[in-house]
Formats: structure tokens, C-alpha cells, sequence
């Protein structure tokens, strides 16, 4: 198997709310998607750098979807790499954790038919998460970033990321509160993903909802 590579083609830079960024374009030797990184301050200055890995959510980060905390984590980190003035915000092009938009719309009408979103992925015949990361750690070594201070709930990025040789030094929670919406999607990822969600109890309250428990009955 050909030994994977990224090329940074083009910084530009972008000023949001948050700030004015350097978006980094690369490209890549697996996929044709553009995968990117925005970058704020001088990051070797840094012995460990402020770093969110984000997954594209094309519902949750473009169209403010409520299913999912995606848009609100990427907003967030946004806010918490300004804030601090240095950090990397990586953008993966892996939508719906890895199966594409086609697929994870598949999975919505099962979870609206009460499946969490891990049987979802499973009934289609995907893994219940299928996200790679080993490109967002040649990015960060492209951009000079080998220690991090890790913005995730994620137990499975962090240790993707170590086994790249990515020094993770500190998890940094991402605190996103649950909505009437996404209660059910996030107790999934503490209960079934092991996410390290500081609001589990208050996600598990509203999970157990009568409207939630009799979707889940319909489906033995």
C-alpha cells in the first residue's frame, strides 16, 4: 500500500467572527476531497497547540442542524482557538462519519424510525464510525504541530491521533448542551461510542422521555 502524503497547495486568509484565520488547502494522496486546516498565531510557539479535529457535517456546520452538535462543536472550537490566539481547527472531509451525505440521510430515516445512530450505520452495512484521521496528522506535521492540546469528547481520536505519533498532552472537553433534538444522538455516542460527555445525566433524562420510549418500542 502507497505511503499516504499531503501537500499544502495554497493559505489563504479568511476573517470570520471569530477572528481572521490562515485556511490552508491540501491536498492529498488517498481521495480527491479537499481537506483543510485553519490556523490562528504563530504555532511554534507552542510547546502543545490548541487543536480541533472536525469531521464535515455538511446538515449540522452548513444548514444549523439540530440532529447532531457538530455545527455547534466547530463554532465553538473556532471561538476557543481565537480566544486563546494560537490553535489549528482541522477540516475532514468525512461526512456522516465517514459513509458520505448519501448515506448518513439512509441512517436519519432509520433513527426516525427509532434505531440509534450506531444500528443505523450497521443496518447499512457501514461501521459505526468509519473516519479515518491518519490525514489530519500528516496535516498537523505539515503545519509543524506534534504535540497537542486536544479539543474532543472523543476516546477514539485521541488515540488515533497517538498512533499516528501525534503527542496528545491534554483532552480539552467540547461542552455543547443537549437540545430536544440531539438528546437521543448524544446518548448514543456516551452510552455506545464511549464519549466522555460532561452532560450525561441530563442527556440520559431526556433520552428516557415518553416520546422517545415509545419510539424505541415500535422497534422492539
Amino acid at each position: 500500500m502507497p505511503q499516504l502524503s499531503v501537500t499544502r497547495e495554497v493559505s489563504a486568509s479568511i476573517p470570520t467572527e471569530h477572528g481572521t484565520f490562515q485556511l490552508a488547502f491540501f491536498s492529498n494522496s488517498a481521495d480527491q476531497k479537499e481537506h483543510l486546516a485553519f490556523t490562528m498565531g504563530d504555532l511554534a510557539s507552542q510547546d502543545a497547540v490548541l487543536v480541533r479535529v472536525h469531521s464535515e457535517c455538511f446538515t449540522g456546520d452548513v444548514m444549523g442542524s439540530r440532529r447532531c452538535d457538530c455545527g455547534e462543536q466547530l463554532d465553538q472550537a473556532l471561538a476557543m482557538v481565537a480566544q486563546e490566539g494560537v490553535g489549528v481547527v482541522l477540516y475532514l472531509r468525512q461526512e456522516g462519519r465517514g459513509i458520505g451525505l448519501l448515506e448518513k440521510m439512509k441512517a436519519y430515516n432509520l433513527q426516525d424510525a427509532g434505531f440509534d445512530t450506531v444500528d443505523a450505520n450497521l443496518m447499512l452495512g457501514h461501521d459505526a464510525d468509519s473516519r479515518d484521521y491518519t490525514l489530519g496528522s500528516l496535516m498537523l506535521e505539515d503545519l509543524g504541530v506534534r504535540a497537542v492540546r486536544l479539543i474532543t469528547n472523543n476516546p477514539a481520536k485521541i488515540d488515533a491521533l497517538k498512533a499516528d505519533g501525534i503527542n496528545v498532552v491534554e483532552r480539552v472537553p467540547s461542552r455543547i448542551a443537549a437540545n430536544a433534538d440531539n438528546a437521543f444522538y448524544l446518548s448514543t455516542k456516551a452510552r455506545r461510542m464511549d464519549h466522555m460527555l460532561e452532560s450525561r445525566s441530563a442527556v440520559q433524562r431526556t433520552e428516557a422521555s415518553p416520546a422517545n420510549l415509545a419510539a424505541l418500542s415500535e422497534v422492539g
